[in-house]
């Protein structure tokens, strides 16, 4: 990196001809310019100190690892070489202890937001996720303690340039939405060797203000394009023994849970209360919906269980399965009792699941083909969908799927409809970014209410202290939308067994182009 004052920096990218490059031209180089050091054993000899060095006039070797300071306070950190495979580490390599070493100072202090810049020889493994893809094969790229550092220091641009490639990542977040103070957003640049045959891009050039001179409000400015953070993966390890955020599992006001396992087959699935009051399920007949001798388990793997009867467990005998209009291997699709128009349907588990972020990746997949076969039903019908969950007093998962005429009204006016009355109870519906994971703002155990439009866009609101139960109902029953107000109270809506099984036959023979079950 040269440099001709602290605002301003240059970035080189490496190749083994680098320091040959710099080192033999004649004359010095018109700025002080930093380099990292070995990272092939070839080039260990270059480098006498693994401490830093200056190496030539305007030229310094910084070391293996550490933090260089400039004298307006831009802060660089730096790690030389690459991960080490075997102790005792090659000269070339750094070990754990050297990027525990590195992090502990910096972030150890109640004040710490990042670092300014970070320079590493290797790409952080699995930047790319939630980004736009590199041209390098992924497979063998990147190091994972370098993505674990990278996670911990928070830099504003980070430079890479092992894999002799130029890649640009679009910024990520540093924070997770709604659930934790705005951040800054980081930046990942790698750039390609030297003078490379193909002439891509090896010189970055960039104005930086360093970050303790910066206002807050201007440094945690999000840009458009801003993504999830890609390091924070499910079971993801790290090397520094930083406090990770428990993974408790909590129930709110559970006290009825029941059967397990699932059923195969073309039936009906019951679902007693379509909005899933939890009082209320204690009230209805539990001796309804005991058949199903034909269906065969298939379930592969036991879901968690529950710990009473659940109307919305399939193998439970409090199931209505009169109203099941198709099972697949993870999940149910079932008739909205005292349902909203003639075409509600709710997705649920087959197994005991209370939200969607507790869903295991293959029930998520197939929920989600539930979904898109959905849409293209009531879209042959003349209309789009509105999804939304309630994950409060509620035992297990019901997505409400409720149908919406085209020519009744925009996918606009329902996302108004959900923010203004959400407004008029003094409840703050937030919008989703694009591209958010609902596992990253709601962990388990979260109360929250959340919509899904047909456009894709998302509804979110984090439920703290009392919610009405009802609520997506009277928005979606209200004037501005459906104009069915009488209807917005599930119970009102209750019709006999017997109209029941006649609403749910016409239904399931009219979903049943559209079912990918069939196919199975």
């Amino acid at each position: 990196m040269g440099t001709s004052e602290e605002h301003l920096g240059n970035i080189m990218g490496t190749s083994e001809e680098h320091l040959g490059n710099i080192m033999g031209t004649s004359g010095e180089p018109p700025v002080h310019t930093y380099i990292l050091g070995a990272a092939t054993q070839k080039t260990v000899k270059s480098f006498p100190s693994a401490d830093g060095c200056e190496l030539a006039d305007n030229i310094t070797y910084l070391g293996r690892r550490g933090v260089f300071t400039g004298v307006s306070g831009l802060q660089i950190a730096y790690v030389s070489g690459r991960e080490a495979l075997q102790e005792p580490a090659p000269a070339h390599c750094f070990t754990p202890k050297d990027l525990a070493a590195l992090v502990a100072p910096l972030s150890g202090g109640s004040n710490f937001r990042g670092v300014d810049v970070l320079l590493t020889s290797q790409w952080p493994r699995g930047v790319w996720q939630y980004g736009n893809p590199p041209e390098v094969n992924t497979k063998f790229c990147g190091s994972d303690s370098v993505a674990d550092l990278a996670d911990h220091l928070k830099p504003r641009y980070h430079f890479a340039a092992l894999e002799g490639a130029h890649y640009e990542r679009v910024p990520y977040r540093n924070h997770v939405i709604l659930q934790e103070n705005a951040q800054h957003v980081s930046r990942f640049i790698a750039l390609a060797a030297v003078d490379n045959p193909a002439k891509k891009k090896y010189l970055y050039a960039f104005n930086i203000v360093p970050m303790k001179l910066m206002e807050l409000s201007e440094l945690v400015k999000q840009p458009q394009d801003v993504t999830e953070n890609p390091y924070r993966r499910k079971d993801k390890k790290t090397s520094f023994n930083a406090p990770q955020e428990p993974a408790g599992q909590f129930f709110f006001d559970l006290s009825q849970k029941g059967g397990a396992g699932g059923f195969r087959g073309r039936g009906r699935k019951r679902h007693s209360d379509e909005d899933g009051r939890g009082r209320e399920h204690q009230q209805r007949d539990g001796g309804e919906g005991r058949g199903g001798e034909e269906w065969q388990n298939k379930q592969p793997r036991r879901p968690p269980q529950p710990t009473g009867p659940c109307w919305f467990c399939l193998a439970s005998p409090q199931v209505e399965k009169h109203l099941v209009i198709s099972i697949g291997t993870h999940c149910y699709l079932a008739m909205a009792k005292g349902s909203l128009t003639p075409l509600h349907m709710l997705i649920l588990p087959i197994g005991h699941f209370q939200s969607v972020v507790e869903l295991s990746d293959e029930v998520l997949l197939e929920m989600e083909k539930y979904k898109s076969a959905l849409k293209s039903f009531y879209k042959s019908k003349g209309e789009r969908c509105v999804l939304f969950e309630r994950n409060y007093r509620s035992q297990h998962l019901q997505l409400q799927v409720v149908p919406v005429p085209l020519d009744r009204c925009t996918t606009e006016d329902i996302k108004e409809a959900f923010m203004v009355q959400a407004q008029e109870q003094q409840m703050e519906m937030m919008e989703i970014p694009e591209h958010t994971d609902l596992k990253q703002i709601a962990p388990p155990g979260t109360p929250y209410f959340y919509v899904e439009l047909d456009s894709g866009e998302k509804l979110y609101y984090r439920i703290q202290k009392h919610f009405p139960l009802q609520f997506g109902r009277e928005v979606l029953a209200s004037e501005p939308l459906l104009n069915i107000p009488s209807r917005a109270d599930w119970r009102e809506c209750k019709q006999s067994r017997e109209e029941e099984e006649g609403s749910c036959k016409q239904l399931r023979d009219d979903f049943q182009p559209f079912d990918f079950a069939w196919e199975d």
